[in-house]
């Protein structure tokens, strides 16, 4: 398999990320297509559609073994499904699959990029196809969400302090509340005391969670 693009955006830490694509759409990220695939008719057309689909490589998750069953952190991370059950990224293959929406397609210096919101991929993931979303085949509006449907989807609010609201613009601010509300936290982690820290962007957010509340309490840049 060649890797065709690579994709950039703010999930420079795998703690942050949203655990399905879609789910944030207010982080943009941008597909930068390797050298060799930068071929302007490679992309006629693709501006037609507004959602894609990526298949992409778990490049941070790799490894010689596989196991037949796995633990979703949204059972509480205890009780195990196999592996075809579930989106794990620790699979026999590191593949990955999402579907994001096309915002823009952008002459560059690196070519032509696709600009797509709603990405769950992290910084720098390598991407193995792009195929466009079709609505009359790809939606099923009326299919069953297994054992995803019987436990509640955790959303908090979040609580952004003004003087550290104020070291972000105004787009930084909506991507990151966007990113907290979905609560990063392991599904079975609920420690009112516990500090959690990943990186965004350029950024270390830290946080505690408490009835429902997420509060940043600290939000420091970093160096590249």
């Amino acid at each position: 398999m060649k890797t065709i693009a690579k994709i950039y955006n703010d999930y420079t830490d795998k703690f942050g990320i949203p655990r399905q694509s879609g789910l944030v759409e207010e982080v943009v990220s941008t597909i930068v297509f390797e050298e060799e695939y930068r071929v302007e008719e490679a992309l006629r057309g693709i501006e037609a559609f507004s959602h894609l689909w990526l298949i992409w490589r778990f490049s941070r998750t790799e490894r010689d073994t596989w196991s037949p069953t796995v633990r979703p952190p949204r059972l509480g991370g205890n009780t195990r499904v196999g592996v075809f059950a579930t989106r794990s990224p620790f699979r026999p293959n590191p593949i990955g699959l999402s579907c994001v929406r096309l915002t823009a397609v952008e002459k560059t210096r690196d070519g032509t990029v696709l600009k797509v919101a709603g990405a769950d991929l992290m910084n720098g993931t390598p991407i193995l196809d792009i195929k466009p979303y079709l609505p009359y085949a790809d939606c099923h509006p009326e299919a069953a969400g297994g054992f995803t449907e019987s436990v509640g989807k955790r959303r908090v609010s979040v609580f952004l302090p003004e003087p550290l609201a104020a070291r972000l613009s105004p787009g930084e601010r909506r991507a990151l509340t966007a990113v907290l509300q979905e609560d990063p936290r392991p599904a079975y982690q609920d420690d009112p005391d516990r500090i959690y820290g990943f990186r965004f962007g350029s950024r270390e957010v830290r946080f505690r969670v408490q009835d429902g509340v997420l509060t940043v309490t600290d939000l420091e840049p970093v160096s590249p």
